[in-house]
């Protein structure tokens, strides 16, 4: 643990200042914390992971090995990002262009998962608790407690916030309250989307 410093940071790992990094935050070998970027307390970040400069990181992130987070993502508490998996922050890329004024913001928000192998389209926002199946390509907005998987990346069911898939959401009709077996959370089908109603535990 660096001097004066209360979290984390292998030795083969590079911490630009200035940086903000949250007590409890660990960083383990070759990876990259660039300066500008902000990374909350308790989060995990893998092996060979590169935070640009301002990424804003929420607390409880874990990023697996070889993920690239770059300027312009946001990743709010409790995020999953899978091995490998990819952002991108320009929608029409050239090696003699520089569009570093063009990066588009992605933002994925509380607790959602991103499977390994998932590519990520910038410009995106990727809703609460929603589920990226791996290898997954997203191009287009994700609804909360949604599940996408495919490439292109399609709605293919919902996802309680425990992480359990929602049995019979595709034949619910509106209003249908839709509980989870794992963990007795209910839902509530409105329109083409699902809603949380309660945050019931046993």
């Amino acid at each position: 643990m660096p001097e004066g410093k209360d979290y984390f940071a292998h030795e083969s790992s590079y911490v630009d200042e200035p940086c903000e990094i949250g007590a409890g935050t660990k960083i383990w070998h070759f990876s990259h914390i660039m300066s500008g970027s902000t990374i909350g307390r308790g989060c995990n970040i893998g092996q060979n992971v590169v935070i640009s400069p301002g990424v804003r990181i929420g607390a409880n992130v874990k990023i697996q090995n070889n993920v690239s987070v770059y300027t312009g993502v946001i990743l709010e508490d409790d995020v999953f990002c899978g091995p490998s998996m990819v952002f991108t922050n320009v929608v029409n890329p050239r090696s003699h262009v520089s569009r570093k004024n063009e990066y588009k913001t992605t933002l994925v928000k509380k607790g959602a998962s991103i499977g390994a192998n998932a590519t990520i389209v910038c410009g995106v926002t990727i809703g609460r608790y929603a589920f990226i199946g791996a290898g997954a390509v997203v191009t287009r907005d994700v609804p909360d407690f949604c599940l996408v998987t495919g490439n292109p990346g399609r709605v293919r069911g919902w996802m309680c916030s425990c992480g359990v898939k929602l049995a019979g959401t595709g034949e619910a009709e509106e209003g249908q309250i839709i509980p989870c077996a794992a963990c007795n959370s209910s839902y509530q089908r409105v329109g083409n989307n699902i809603f949380e109603i309660s945050e019931a535990r046993v």
